[in-house]
């Protein structure tokens, strides 16, 4: 709960009690990968680019950060088997290269199940 703003240029300052929104609250890495969806316009070829990842781990952490977020979604219908299986090798492939830890991937790769 934010009970005061202030304003570092101007120093005017507001008083009050204030609900943070989801995204406010949002930890890392979930923060920068909405943020740069958000910098990109949506744009996951870009989001590639910049990562330096590939699609498949590109589009699992959005997806990830849009859970977080608690703006995730069930699988939507027509989710089939391919897509989980490019979410499970875009896991594997952070595991591969040490991007997250086995516990993480673990977790990731439980939860991908769980939703099919």
């Amino acid at each position: 709960m934010v009970t005061r703003l202030r304003c570092s240029r101007c120093g005017t300052e507001v008083a009050g009690s204030f609900s943070l929104s989801r995204l406010a609250t949002l930890r890392e890495p979930y923060a920068s990968t909405l943020e740069l969806f958000l910098r990109v316009r949506g744009n996951l070829k870009e989001m590639e680019r910049e990562m330096g990842l590939s699609y498949p781990t590109v589009r699992a952490r959005l997806d990830e950060a849009l859970a977080a977020a608690g703006l995730g979604r069930e699988a939507p219908a027509g989710f089939d088997d391919t897509e989980r299986a490019d979410q499970r090798s875009a896991i594997l492939e952070e595991l591969e290269r040490g991007e997250i830890s086995a516990s993480d991937a673990a977790v990731r790769l439980r939860e991908l199940k769980s939703r099919g």
